[in-house]
């Protein structure tokens, strides 16, 4: 059986304004786009995730480095440190990710698939 991955994750250095956009379209195993904090946080929490930080790598003065969203019973408990979601989202915006995702495997299972990712140049929105 294959190792389970409790995050996947990528930094980047803009932020984004809340928007939602399909990947493909289709049925619900298709992958999603969002960086609506309140669709992302709902997602997570349905899947019993929390948003977390890998350790160690937060620069002086922050409170999180690279994100991550930890679900029950995958590997990331001696990696990741449990973080606040407005710490999330302020790193988040900060860095200009966006949020891809699954609701569903092509099965009809509950997906846990998610990816952060820098997002794509037309999406961004700094609020500086």
């Amino acid at each position: 059986m294959p190792a389970k991955s409790s995050h996947r994750g990528a930094h980047a250095s803009h932020a984004s304004a809340p928007a939602s956009r399909a990947s493909s379209r289709g049925s619900a195993h298709t992958s999603h786009t969002t960086t609506d904090h309140k669709k992302i946080r709902a997602w997570v929490e349905a899947r019993g995730g929390h948003p977390a930080s890998v350790k160690g790598t937060q620069r002086k003065g922050e409170e999180a480095g690279l994100l991550r969203i930890d679900f029950p019973g995958y590997s990331g408990e001696q990696s990741l440190e449990p973080i606040t979601w407005d710490e999330f989202f302020e790193k988040f915006d900060e860095s200009g990710l966006e949020m891809v995702y699954q609701d569903e495997t092509r099965g009809g299972k509950k997906s846990n698939f998610v990816k952060l990712v820098a997002a794509t140049r037309g999406r961004r929105n700094p609020r500086e």
